[in-house]
């Protein structure tokens, strides 16, 4: 099951604002109390992002609102972000980079995801082949990708940490909906 938060219905909401602009660090914070505040009463194992709405995301709102949501989120839930403007994505990408931390962006008209920040190219070219291939074991991806089984487990390993791959029982997924 998702969770889908609308972004700019929370920021209007929780500042009582007819702006739709994240900017400033006391906006963030506030925009992430309320996001935290219905991450903790649903259970929902994925949390939508939804940032179709909003206007400018300036650095300190990307890291208050998406960084510090990363860093806080409940144990088993997985976000995804959605909705960017290249400006909005350079900004995260920024803040998610600066601190060794990534998430998974998802284009809502194709479903198709892939991640950002701190991500290099065998992360990428694993969850690549995760979401196209569906769930798979660190022997069965090394085979497909011509990759040693131990340098698979790593990468797996590290998609794993940053919760953009669930695993379970030596078996490793996307965490997507579509």
């Amino acid at each position: 099951m998702m969770h889908h938060i609308r972004v700019e219905r929370v920021l209007r909401e929780t500042l009582r604002t007819p702006y739709r602009d994240l900017v400033t660090r006391p906006t963030g914070r506030a925009v992430r109390s309320s996001i935290q505040t219905a991450l903790a009463t649903e259970s929902a194992r994925l949390a939508c992002l939804d940032f179709s709405a909003v206007g400018l995301v300036d650095f300190s709102c990307a890291d208050e609102v998406v960084a510090k949501l990363l860093l806080s989120a409940p144990e088993g839930t997985y976000l995804l972000l959605q909705g960017l403007t290249e400006e909005q994505l350079v900004a995260i990408e920024y803040v998610l980079d600066r601190q060794a931390l990534a998430a998974l962006v998802r284009d809502a008209d194709t479903g198709r995801a892939w991640p950002v920040g701190r991500v290099g190219a065998d992360l990428q070219t694993a969850f690549a082949h995760l979401q196209r291939l569906g769930a798979s074991t660190a022997a069965a991806l090394a085979e497909h990708l011509g990759w040693a089984a131990a340098h698979t487990e790593d990468v797996l390993q590290g998609l794993a940490r940053l919760r953009l791959v669930q695993a379970s029982d030596g078996c490793y997924a996307t965490p997507l909906v579509t």
